[in-house]
């Protein structure tokens, strides 16, 4: 066939598509009534993950499934619309990886909300002013975000969903390389480059700041500066890519968690993350780990944070697989409580398998 027929071809089954598209969104507005009527939540993660469970599994191909999940994603953003829109609070500016992935997550339909620190995230969402918020808990290359570990200590937020997202350092500036004096970015951004900056820049000063996209900002008003940001940022701020991919570890993936006001329903494939604190005495964190252990529940990460009331005593943030709904695992929270003096759920949420 002639291309000319086989564009005609794609033309016709575009207005098919937006027939249907349009009758999927005749009943999001029913059901839009029915959460009103209910005061039911609009973005539901154990819905979100079930629609494009089902996707995926539908999905014969040529389009990969990564492709397919981007659209209904975005199919499901303009449904938020259709029902109540909803506000994101991300760390700003835009052009942040933060503001990215908020992106990748919730679409272009939704209202965004960009804030200068991680604190404040946890704030509009406890506050109300929010509905979720999209903050970085860790990095396969830095480790654990110390402000969004203190902001689950010192708020009331939940999690209700998680992102991975592949994360990729570029030096931005409008000057060469050898008229930079100064380099601005977020002190994990300066742990992830370091084998990298001490190779090329052993004179230069690295300045942290709030956020990459504030690092742009900077860069791009100051003569004789960089930024160690995305090539978003370089775009929306003016400022040239002079090196690309400068991270020290080629797969760098930084998780995200979505926060709430309340977690997610059970999908079957979840995951937990709990905060507890213990008395200062010998084998206390062990004999909390051995509980889960011997309830077969598989932990994939622990961090800590030190009690800054309390001197030598530490707060211990477990992620796990499974529900707290679990039989399994709430039998397991219930004895661990006993060797704590703290232990609270911080939420379930349907496990991220991908990389957005």
């Amino acid at each position: 066939m002639s291309i000319e027929k086989l564009r005609n071809q794609i033309d016709a089954i575009d207005v098919k598509l937006v027939e249907l598209i349009n009758q999927r969104a005749q009943v999001v507005v029913e059901v839009g009534k029915l959460k009103t009527r209910d005061h039911s939540p609009i973005y539901a993660p154990d819905r979100e993950k079930a629609v494009i469970d089902r996707v995926l599994a539908a999905n014969k191909g040529p389009l990969p499934d990564k492709v397919l999940a981007a659209m209904w994603r975005e199919l499901m953003s303009g449904s938020f619309v259709l029902e109540r829109p909803l506000r994101i609070a991300f760390l700003g500016p835009e052009g942040s990886f933060s503001h990215t992935a908020a992106l990748r997550k919730f679409g272009q339909s939704v209202e965004y909300e960009a804030v200068t620190d991680i604190r404040a995230i946890f704030e509009e969402v406890s506050k109300g002013h929010s509905d979720f918020g999209l903050v970085p808990i860790e990095n396969s290359a830095g480790g654990g975000v110390r402000e969004s570990l203190d902001g689950f200590i010192e708020t009331d937020v939940l999690i209700c969903g998680e992102v991975n997202m592949a994360i990729h350092h570029n030096l931005l500036a409008n000057c060469p390389l050898d008229k930079i004096q100064t380099i601005y970015s977020q002190p994990e951004v300066f742990a992830q480059c370091r084998n990298w900056l001490s190779s090329m820049f052993r004179e230069a000063q690295t300045v942290p700041v709030a956020s990459t996209a504030r690092a742009a900002q900077m860069a791009a008003d100051e003569p004789g500066t960089a930024a160690i940001a995305s090539t978003v940022a370089a775009e929306i701020y003016g400022l040239k890519i002079l090196c690309e991919d400068i991270e020290d570890i080629s797969n760098n993936i930084t998780r995200f968690l979505v926060l709430s006001k309340e977690d997610a329903k059970p999908t079957g494939d979840d995951k937990t993350i709990i905060l507890f604190s213990t008395a200062h005495k010998t084998g206390a964190l062990v004999d909390v780990l051995s509980i889960f252990k011997n309830y077969g529940i598989n932990m994939t990460n622990i961090g800590s944070r030190p009690n800054k009331k309390r001197e030598w005593e530490y707060y211990f943030f477990v992620d796990f697989l499974g529900h707290r709904e679990d039989e399994h695992v709430r039998t397991a929270l219930q004895e661990a409580k006993s060797h704590c003096l703290q232990l609270s759920s911080l939420g379930s949420f349907p496990r991220s398998t991908g990389v957005l």
